[in-house]
């Protein structure tokens, strides 16, 4: 519950954030699927709004030591951590994973996310 002028500060569009465009996303990319992410931001600001909040500005902030490598992901895929996006069959899954395996520089990260804060204050209050 937040009083009137009260503010919820939320990130969103997390899996989307992880997108930097590097190799490992041209292999994932087609894969992803934001339609199912349930912390999309036009999802959280219609919540938002049914729930008496209005929009405010929000911000991005970069996750320091976030960066991707292609064993990593290739881990990951093998161990479902992508399942808020990626429901693939286990042979998408190794075509998947023999495509990352083939990248070079294996244990080097890619570049960190930007996530992105959505803030929302509550109706009735003012706004600094």
């Amino acid at each position: 519950m937040l009083r009137p002028g009260g503010v919820l500060i939320a990130t969103v569009d997390k899996d989307a954030a992880h997108d930097v465009g590097s190799d490992i996303d041209a292999i994932l990319r087609p894969y992803r699927s934001a339609a199912a992410a349930s912390d999309r931001g036009d999802l959280i600001t219609r919540q938002a709004a049914a729930h008496g909040l209005d929009p405010a500005p929000g911000t991005r902030f970069t996750g320091h030591g976030q960066g991707s490598t292609p064993r990593d992901t290739v881990r990951k895929l093998r161990a479902g951590y992508f399942a808020s996006w990626f429901d693939g069959d286990p042979a998408t899954t190794e075509t998947l994973a023999a495509a990352l395996t083939a990248l070079p520089d294996q244990d080097r990260p890619r570049a960190d996310p930007r996530y992105r804060l959505a803030s929302f204050v509550r109706r009735g209050g003012t706004r600094g």
